[in-house]
């Protein structure tokens, strides 16, 4: 069991979103967000902070470069019980990341549309999105990871129970679905780049 005190928000699928936002809030989860997801949050009322504020970095190169940053990638997979990783994220202003609610690129959506072109299909090929998932997943003992809206009443819940805190059982299952869901996203892109390539 570990409590939420910082969340990144970053997701394409926005259902539920400002309502869950709203739950975390009432816990004081403080919550980092880029691009449209950040504009739908503070539409609803949500206070934010932009990545780019916290990392002081732009986001870059037509969004491809957003969060791939050590304050990002540092607070997600930071062991929180390790001396030397603590030490080392106080050096360097790196706060822990405790939740990543994270879903990606539609992909599959994009190469079911008619007159899809190769580099349409490519520009929708998340980067960001899988490394942050599987970061957060493989770091569960410290970290929840959400990529799914649906599990947002369920994590809300628990966390009322456990005021404010996530347990690890949770956790894991939230992490075993995150690997999943990166495992199919790139297996979609696997099939889709095998079919184009057997064309060529």
């Amino acid at each position: 069991m570990f409590p939420i005190r910082r969340a990144l928000v970053s997701v394409t699928d926005k259902t539920g979103l400002v309502e869950f936002a709203e739950g975390l809030k009432e816990f004081g989860v403080q919550m980092l967000s880029t691009g449209g997801t950040a504009r739908i949050l503070r539409d609803g009322g949500i206070d934010i902070t932009e990545v780019s504020d916290y990392t002081g970095f732009p986001e870059m190169l037509d969004g491809r470069v957003k969060t791939l940053h050590p304050k990002i990638h540092g607070g997600i997979l930071g062991i929180r019980d390790n001396e030397t990783h603590v030490k080392t994220m106080a050096e360097h202003g790196i706060k822990p990341i405790d939740m990543v609610v994270v879903n990606l690129y539609a992909f599959v959506k994009t190469i079911e549309r008619p007159g899809c072109t190769l580099e349409e299909a490519i520009e929708n090929i998340d980067i960001g999105g899988p490394t942050i998932i599987r970061a957060a997943a493989k770091n569960s003992r410290y970290v929840a990871v959400v990529t799914d809206p649906d599990d947002y009443p369920r994590i809300l819940k628990e966390m009322k129970e456990l005021k404010g805190h996530v347990s690890r059982r949770t956790s894991l299952e939230l992490a075993c679905k995150a690997f999943c869901t990166t495992h199919n996203y790139d297996g979609s892109i696997c099939e889709y780049l095998e079919k184009i390539t057997r064309g060529i």
